[in-house]
């Protein structure tokens, strides 16, 4: 198994199972979007092929959460009824001979959701769907047992942000060798906020000045700046007590939070957005989520539209066989 730059860094870490499911680094590339003029380059980091069959940002942070699975295990988790984590959760927890047993709650539902549901639906062994987060949180905690392994929404634990800490020193070395230049920002979505704390804390471990930007999809309590520095806390806390060492905490400055892309309800989609997603799908067929990438990728198309420098839109989302 290749050593990742997380566990280089910090080669305590390695006494933490972890099962290889991803195929990293992921790529970078420039974006051309033709005739558009904007004010700084626009660069994308293509998580999006992360693994097969499926990618997306939660491999990085199953390879961790499922690190010890055995066959025949079960898997508890939660997430909105077009949840792509559940989806991620169900393929790969299949595939390491596990089964999975899903909370769901209801939301509005885009086509890319809809298409999701019905796929996390066919592979997950049990299903219940409850009314909203607050009756679907309640009956997933209510179902935890001893022998059922408990993967919290979006996988967002310390142990899971592992794997994006990781991933923010996969881009520090990718910088370091000329793949692409240093970004001023790093645009993602942000729904439990793991995948933006743990990107925010491995930016700061490597040094690297530049802001997480993540555009909000959910409401503020799930999705604002004190969570997403809270979760980035926690993970700092617990490399520390893994490792010995001693970290820098994220500063309030190098967290943002964009909330012009929200669309008033989770899983409803942006209008807006359809301008810059369909720039996108010209100049490279990539398709994007209704749910989160689309309005990333609006909001980091206006920060490279109208700010000097590079932004980095971090793509989680694998439209390959949506």
């Amino acid at each position: 198994m290749p050593s990742l730059p997380l566990l280089l860094r910090f080669p305590a870490l390695a006494r933490i199972p972890r099962v290889a499911l991803g195929d990293f680094p992921t790529p970078v590339q420039r974006l051309d979007l033709h005739d558009e003029t904007l004010r700084g380059e626009l660069w994308i980091k293509r998580d999006d092929l992360s693994a097969s069959p499926l990618g997306g940002n939660k491999v990085r942070a199953l390879e961790f959460l499922l690190g010890d699975l055995k066959p025949g295990d079960t898997v508890l988790t939660a997430g909105g009824e077009g949840s792509t984590h559940i989806l991620t959760t169900a393929t790969y927890v299949r595939a390491l001979g596990g089964v999975t047993h899903a909370v769901r709650w209801k939301h509005e539902m885009n086509p890319s959701a809809l298409a999701t549901e019905a796929r996390a639906r066919a592979i997950t062994a049990r299903t219940h769907t409850l009314p909203g987060p607050i009756s679907g949180l309640l009956r997933a905690h209510l179902s935890r047992r001893p022998t059922v392994r408990w993967i919290p929404p979006g996988g967002t634990s310390p142990l899971g942000m592992l794997g994006h800490v990781n991933a923010a020193l996969e881009l520090a070395e990718q910088i370091a060798r000329g793949e692409l230049p240093v970004p001023k920002r790093v645009v993602l979505p942000i729904g439990s906020g793991g995948t933006a704390a743990g990107l925010a804390l491995g930016l700061a471990i490597a040094k690297l000045d530049i802001v997480v930007a993540g555009a909000r999809v959910a409401p503020r309590i799930a999705a604002g700046r004190m969570r997403v520095l809270s979760l980035a806390e926690r993970a700092r806390r617990f490399i520390e007590r893994a490792t010995g060492a001693s970290l820098a905490k994220v500063e309030a400055s190098r967290v943002e939070i964009i909330h012009s892309v929200y669309a008033g309800a989770y899983g409803r989609a942006l209008g807006a957005a359809d301008v810059s997603t369909a720039l996108l799908a010209r100049a490279t067929g990539l398709r994007l989520d209704g749910t989160y990438s689309a309005k990333a990728f609006a909001a980091a198309y206006e920060s490279a539209l109208r700010n000097p420098g590079v932004t980095l839109f971090w793509l989680t989302f694998d439209g390959r066989d949506e």
